[in-house]
């Protein structure tokens, strides 16, 4: 049965059943799902089962795996809001953002419009265009977040792609997707939204707020391995985008590989190529059915109830919050699972160093020091990081 990744009843029992389905948790207070997750417990069987099945009975299990593997498109689907023939199923995030720069018909003095702090694998395929004629425009962004206004002064009649995350990777600021998508269609432009910094955990339907191209691997909010992940394309833009990385599974008849017709499949599983990274997909639907037990709407409550926690406790405890955390209700959607924070006078690579010696995992972004917990964590996990910064 897909799952509906809406907005399930949650009790405190509810989150200490998912936190024992996270072996991390066992040992680490795990606060950097923004970097590299932990394997949740399902992914983890998932992966022993395939290679078991696989060492002991080779590929005589195939058509199970490729049950599983749509299974997984099936729940991609029903995540964002998405037609499963809209879905492919990608290595990851750059993959799935070079499907789209690669393929979209461009002529020169056409122009892609981001925002200049994007991660680097929503910039070097745009400005890998240059070649063609095409300007990468990088719009200035501040600390605070991206202004939806300064986006739209920089679009005009050539404008084909506005591209953008949903969260930003160092700042947290989670974007309004209807916007981002509004500034990109009133100019005739298409928005391509790298959705990895909020996918799995906050509620997203592409279809509603008018996303024409998505893209997120699996490895951090989703729980999954590395080198499986989602991609998204809007029905009607299937035959815009010529198809690049063109294999055997590209085609209607793929497993009839004796007959050579170059006849695309008519859904997204057209830019798939060819062999895929099986267990890793699969892992990835075992994590999704553990999300989707939950639901985004409630499993992103309780990460801003984590993340406004884990500002109250830092502040008291001398630390500076970079990310922008605004109370008021009208404001809130801005905020994500990632939180930017400064300790004064103190180095920030050195307190990540004391938290791995305690046993607490961070990142360091652009000299600051970053939090990103799940929603199976919990207050102790919070209180053990702010006795190392409280310390140090």
């Amino acid at each position: 049965m897909m799952a509906s990744f809406g907005d399930n009843p949650t009790t405190a029992s509810d989150w200490d059943g998912f936190r024992r389905q996270m072996p991390v948790a066992r040992r680490w207070a795990f606060l950097d799902h923004a970097a590299v997750a932990p394997l949740s417990g399902p992914a983890r069987n998932a992966l022993t089962e395939w290679s078991t099945t696989a060492c002991n009975d080779g590929s005589t299990s195939y058509p199970l795996w490729v049950e599983q593997i749509e299974h997984l498109r099936n729940l991609a689907a029903g995540l964002i809001g998405a037609q499963r023939e809209e879905i492919g199923l990608v290595s990851n995030t750059t993959a799935g953002i070079n499907i789209v720069a690669g393929g979209f018909p461009w002529q020169p003095g056409d122009n892609v419009v981001l925002p200049d702090d994007e991660f680097p694998s929503n910039q070097y395929p745009w400005m890998q265009l240059a070649d063609l004629g095409v300007e990468v425009r990088r719009v200035r962004c501040g600390d605070v977040g991206l202004d939806p206004d300064r986006l739209a002064s920089a679009c005009d009649d050539r404008t084909r792609i506005v591209t953008a995350s949903w969260v930003g990777f160092t700042s947290g600021w989670r974007s309004e997707v209807g916007r981002l998508a509004e500034i990109a269609h009133q100019g005739g432009a298409l928005l391509f939204l790298d959705a990895i910094q909020g996918l799995g955990v906050f509620p997203l339907d592409v279809s509603a707020t008018g996303v024409d191209f998505m893209a997120a691997d699996g490895h951090k909010w989703m729980l999954g391995p590395e080198g499986a992940g989602i991609f998204y394309v809007r029905r009607e833009h299937l035959d815009l985008l010529r198809p690049v990385g063109v294999g055997w599974n590209s085609v209607v008849d793929a497993l009839d590989f004796s007959r050579i017709d170059l006849t695309f499949k008519d859904t997204a599983a057209r830019y798939e190529g060819g062999s895929q990274n099986l267990p890793g997909m699969i892992a990835l639907g075992a994590s999704l059915d553990l999300l989707g037990r939950f639901g985004s709407a409630a499993i992103s409550r309780r990460i801003i109830e984590l993340t406004d926690l884990a500002c109250q406790q830092l502040e008291e405890a001398g630390a500076t919050i970079v990310s922008a955390r605004p109370c008021g209700a009208e404001t809130a959607g801005v905020k994500s699972g990632i939180v930017s924070f400064e300790v004064p006078g103190r180095d920030p690579e050195e307190i990540a160093r004391r938290c791995i010696e305690h046993e607490v995992v961070l990142s360091c972004r652009g000299g600051r020091l970053r939090i990103s917990p799940h929603a199976y964590n919990t207050a102790e996990d919070i209180q053990r990081l702010v006795e190392i910064v409280a310390g140090s």
